[in-house]
This record gives structure tokens, sequence and C-alpha cells, in this order.
């Protein structure tokens, strides 16, 4: 059979095109000012080759494009319109078991969300949490062998 797999190799036809991107959604935070700033940045968006759908949203300063495309070709092609962009740093207040951290609270994220970064907090039920504080001196009620 190894000498008839070779051979196969030779007879197979392989396509020259690379794999198709999946579908994802691409969200980027662009400082938009008026109808036409909003406009541009759609248009260069809408352009582009797998695009399927582009939702501008100019009172958050958010752009979400969904199709088959490479999100940092996205926002290139956004920083090619002159604006600055970036990718849309922030999450749902909701999501964030701290969201007053430092880093965290930002006052230009748009109501209801706050900034994307790792919680230094622990999880209160959390289970390495427990452990670690069973045996606390700040509670002097958690061990009842003391």
């Amino acid at each position: 059979m190894g000498a008839l797999d070779y051979f196969s190799n030779f007879c197979t036809v392989t396509s020259t095109k690379g794999k198709r991107k999946p579908m994802q959604t691409v969200e980027i935070k662009v400082k938009m000012d008026c109808d036409g700033c909003e406009r541009k940045v759609k248009h260069a968006v809408t352009s582009m080759r797998g695009v399927k759908s582009v939702d501008v949203i100019r009172k958050e300063s958010r752009v979400r494009v969904t199709g088959y495309v490479d999100a940092n070709k996205v926002l290139k092609r956004v920083k090619s319109t002159g604006k600055r962009a970036e990718f849309w740093p922030y999450i749902p207040y909701n999501l964030v078991s701290y969201p007053y951290a430092t880093q965290a609270y930002d006052k230009r994220a748009p109501a209801g969300y706050v900034r994307n970064v790792v919680q230094a907090v622990a999880v209160p039920n959390d289970p390495d949490e427990r452990i670690t504080s069973l045996f606390s001196d700040d509670n002097p009620n958690a061990c009842s062998i003391m």
C-alpha cells in the first residue's frame, strides 16, 4: 500500500487557494465626529472582500464588521481613512468582578462598559480562595481546631 499512496500524491489536484477565513465579528473603536466621517469609514470597510455587514455606532465610536475577514486587515483599512482606530477595548460592566480597578474604569468608555483588563481581585467563591482563607489570622472563627 505504501507505493500506491506515494503515486496517488502525484495524481491529486491541490487547490492553490488557502482556506476560507472563518466567519467572525470584528469590533473597532474609531473616533467619528460627523456624518462624513461615518460614511468614509463605512464605505472603506464595505468595499472589502468577504464583508457581510457593517454597523457604525457613532455615539459609542464603534464599528462592527461581520464576515469572512481578517481582523488586522479590517483595522488597517479603517486606519487608511486617516482616523485613529484600535480594536474595541471594552467589555460589558456585568462581566467584570471588580469594575472599579485602576485600569478597568475608563471615563471615556460608553455607558455600561469598562476596559478589558486582568482582574487583580480574586473571585469570592473560587475554591482556591476559600482554602487559603480557611486558616487566616484575620478570621479567628475560621478554624475550630485553634
